[in-house]
């Protein structure tokens, strides 16, 4: 039997049939006016899926940038409980890199997009897999899980409650603090800095602005992207 991961204050913990996803069920219970700091959650062994319900006070691009803090709530956790060898990257905007290889997602959604609204939720889900999609090892090479990385001590339950409490410790620097020191911690995590990049767009990604939003060279011009794009709707 799973045991029931135990969260740290200001979080409440909702499990959620295995063939259900968290973040749908997050975000219904989110239109429906659930409680802001519920995480959902799925018990599957070989994946961890959950979901943070928040009520953010601040327009929705300001509150879109609790998306990098959930970020770095992953990284610290796996930086915590992995083998001190395994780096962990962020590629801006959703995806979480392993050894280089990519090791799961981040998703988010809102009930609004224009980024000067207030929204009543938004809804940031992780997904990390544990065990290989296919039993054919270095089938897709650019793709890895947990337990190829030596990772075999952590389970998805123990990730989670890890992820919980460095997510919410972030959280509480981006409320006292703002979008800097959160950007400060991200950006050395982030491996395609400074590169030429092809997703989500072709360009260099030069940096992130004072909003969070990348800001991608082309040729003479830059423009900037913000995570609010990439938004699942609803």
């Amino acid at each position: 039997m799973i045991e029931s991961p135990q969260f740290p204050p200001l979080l409440t913990g909702e499990v959620v049939p295995r063939h259900m996803d968290p973040f749908d069920k997050a975000v219904s219970r989110a239109i429906a006016g659930v409680d802001s700091g519920t995480v959902f959650y799925s018990e599957q062994d070989d994946t961890l899926r959950a979901a943070l319900v928040l009520a953010p006070e601040t327009p929705l691009e300001e509150a879109i940038q609790a998306v990098y803090v959930a970020q770095i709530g992953l990284a610290e956790s796996l930086g915590a409980l992995a083998p001190p060898e395994v780096p962990v990257y962020f590629e801006w905007p959703d995806r979480i890199k392993v050894n280089g290889a990519l090791c799961g997602s981040v998703r988010f959604a809102s009930d609004v997009s224009d980024p000067k609204a207030y929204p009543n939720w938004l809804v940031i889900g992780i997904e990390v897999p544990f065990i290989p999609k296919t039993d054919q090892p270095g089938e897709n090479p650019d793709e890895t899980c947990l337990y190829e990385e030596g990772c075999i001590e952590i389970t998805p339950m123990v990730l989670l409650e890890s992820w919980s409490k460095h997510t919410l410790l972030w959280l509480t620097y981006f409320l006292d603090s703002g979008f800097e020191r959160v950007h400060n911690e991200w950006r050395p995590r982030c491996d395609t800095l400074g590169k030429r990049i092809e997703r989500p767009r072709p360009g260099t990604f030069v940096g992130l602005d004072e909003k969070g939003r990348m800001l991608l060279r082309q040729d003479v011009m830059t423009e900037t992207l913000s995570l609010i794009e990439f938004a699942e709707h609803v």
